[in-house]
């Protein structure tokens, strides 16, 4: 199992660091016991490429020059 090898190099290092690590697992411990994972259960998907498409239109002149800026455009 994980544990006495976690143990073991825990021992080994300073006092400084170990106090650090209980720090980072009691932060693992608050983080994920608010939000329960469950192993069976299938992870949301988020969205990717092409989410969007069909919900957003552009005009066929968009790229067209704006009539107030034609006289700098000359």
């Amino acid at each position: 199992m994980v544990q006495p090898t976690i143990l073991e190099k825990l021992e080994q290092l300073p006092e400084s660091l170990q106090v650090e690590v209980l720090h980072y697992i009691e932060f693992l411990a608050d983080r994920y016991s608010k939000e329960p994972i469950a192993a069976d259960e299938p992870r949301k998907k988020r969205g990717g490429l092409g989410i969007l498409k069909g919900q957003i239109w552009m005009s066929d002149d968009f790229d067209k020059p704006l009539e107030e800026m034609k006289e700098y455009m000359e």
